[in-house]
């Protein structure tokens, strides 16, 4: 068994490195079988990051090749599970950007108490961290009554640990700091209860949530938003990828509506970018200006 694990790794390795002509075909196919079968289309992810996730599956699922594991991904479904908690966007964590969040609450939520209602759309959120930082800031600038957050993502499983709202104490203990750079208005404690060693955010956070599986690849707009977030997703796609977000995203936004993407993400490969204007230097906050 060791050494059939050592196998797997050592093929692992390989297919993080720079690759070759046959490993490049088997990870088209394999693409392939998963788009025509469950129906996720990867083939405009960016190359780099596909590749390590596809690494760390083979390696897990113990199997020597690309096409070895293919064949397992397309007659398990539970196998295409953790495929996409691999490879899908899972990374979060709450008030990431601070100085986004900050810019929030100063300049969006002043319009958004201009509105009877608001839709706010939270894109790619995984287990959800960045969607209660959200939903704190609305809550504590007196707006969360009138707000109704979407927050999507196309992984089930990831959806099902955020609609629980739970996470490990100790972990959500460590955002204190960027809570209060962020411009919190108390502590991050106040949002929250502890039992045992989670840490449940109230009722009145999760009760203006609505969860729901969405595709950014193959997918439409559900509604019209007040103000969109999706940041640290766009870097995981192509350029072609990123125009068709970008498209969704604009075509979703109401007039004078407000687009969040994150630090290291621009409107680079927005073909709207002329519509759009940036709300402060430095942060990745833009505003809506046309239809």
């Amino acid at each position: 068994m060791a050494g059939a694990v050592s196998r797997s790794a050592g093929a692992a390795l390989r297919l993080e490195g720079t690759g070759t002509e046959l490993e490049e075909i088997e990870i088209r196919l394999l693409l392939d079988g998963i788009r025509l079968c469950y129906g996720y289309d990867f083939r405009e992810y960016a190359l780099s990051p596909l590749r390590r996730g596809l690494a760390n599956a083979m390696a897990r699922e113990n199997v020597q090749s690309i096409s070895a594991y293919q064949d397992r991904v397309l007659h398990d479904a539970s196998c295409m599970q953790r495929f996409l908690g691999l490879v899908g966007v899972n990374v979060t964590t709450m008030f990431r950007d601070p100085d986004l969040i900050r810019c929030l609450r100063e300049e969006v939520v002043p319009l958004l108490r201009t509105y009877p209602s608001c839709r706010v759309w939270v894109a790619g959120c995984a287990t959800g961290e960045e969607v209660y930082s959200l939903a704190v800031l609305l809550d504590e600038e007196g707006v969360l009554g009138r707000c109704t957050l979407y927050a999507t993502d196309l992984n089930e499983d990831m959806l099902a640990v955020a609609r629980l709202g739970s996470y490990a104490v100790d972990r959500v203990r460590r955002f204190e700091e960027s809570y209060q750079q962020s411009g919190g208005r108390g502590s991050l404690a106040d949002h929250y209860s502890i039992s045992g060693r989670s840490a449940r955010f109230s009722h009145d956070l999760q009760g203006s949530i609505t969860w729901t599986r969405h595709n950014l690849v193959t997918d439409g707009s559900f509604n019209d938003f007040h103000l969109i977030v999706c940041a640290n997703v766009l870097i995981y796609f192509r350029a072609p990828l990123q125009e068709r977000a970008h498209r969704l995203f604009y075509d979703s936004l109401i007039r004078s509506g407000f687009l969040a993407v994150g630090k290291r993400e621009s409107l680079l490969y927005c073909p709207d970018r002329d519509h759009y204007e940036q709300v402060r230097d430095g942060v990745s906050l833009y505003r809506k200006t046309r239809w």
